[in-house]
């Protein structure tokens, strides 16, 4: 139990600024076994998330709520994803060959496709879940739950569709120094197990709202395919970097299935 214990906290200090116990480190053996505690880190942030949004709605608009929703993930991860989004708009939009690729995401400078894709990004975000939010109308709470099912899900599917490609494919780079390499090692079933239930778990709680809402994993998940095709065809793999890329913009398909499946079936 306690190493399950630390395995977490190690997956919550790799993954966000929350503070750990002052005994947990970025042990490598429990950074390959944290992966299954991946997608319940979206259940924090998401909690975070939905918890600053439904404060601010109190007082103020939605749009404005949703902002700074948006900002309270962000502070909690240390813009950890969108980092890693910005740096595979700039890697894969300036990069021709695998060396290349790799060598401009590994550079800090955030260059200007990265720079465009972020604004897009956040854009897309503010949006989509601004309309998200207001797709069950009602006042009592359970509008209240719906809501935070809403966010959790969002951050624990995209999660588990990012953390999903370290279980089929291989990590990229041969640096060992790189501080995603511990978590590209062989996974065993606790690790496959844990991430899928965490991941679907928000999911499957909110469709007793809407069963139809299980169809967005299907095209989450397709995104996740082609991603992921993208990345093994260019350098021959995944970079932690790349993961991040995938969370993100797994997460705004997520929310663009929500507003689709609600309208349209």
């Amino acid at each position: 139990m306690k190493k399950e214990r630390d395995i977490f906290f190690t997956c919550l200090m790799f993954y966000t600024r929350i503070p750990c116990p002052k005994n947990i480190d970025h042990n490598p053996e429990y950074l390959n076994k944290a992966t299954r505690y991946f997608p319940l880190i979206g259940w924090i942030v998401g909690s975070i998330s939905f918890l600053t949004f439904y404060v601010f709605s109190l007082f103020l608009s939605i749009e404005i709520a949703v902002i700074f929703a948006i900002i309270a993930s962000i502070l909690t991860t240390g813009a950890f994803h969108e980092d890693g989004f910005a740096d595979v708009c700039d890697g894969f939009g300036g990069g021709w060959t695998k060396e290349k690729i790799l060598l401009i995401m590994k550079d800090s400078a955030i260059g200007a496709y990265g720079a465009i894709g972020v604004v897009l990004l956040f854009l897309l975000k503010f949006k989509l879940l601004s309309e998200a939010v207001l797709l069950f109308k009602s006042e009592d709470s359970t509008a209240i739950l719906f809501t935070y099912l809403l966010f959790i899900s969002a951050h624990s599917i995209s999660r588990l569709a990012a953390i999903s490609i370290i279980f089929t494919h291989e990590y990229s780079r041969d640096d060992a120094t790189s501080k995603s390499k511990p978590i590209a090692k062989k996974h065993t079933w606790k690790e496959v197990s844990g991430a899928f239930f965490f991941g679907l778990l928000p999911l499957i709680a909110l469709c007793f709202f809407q069963y139809k809402i299980l169809f967005a994993l299907i095209p989450v998940f397709i995104t996740r395919y082609f991603l992921a095709r993208h990345f093994q065809k260019w350098i021959g793999g995944y970079t932690g970097d790349c993961l991040g890329a995938t969370q993100q913009v797994c997460e705004v398909v997520y929310y663009v299935s929500l507003l689709f499946l609600w309208k349209f079936i």
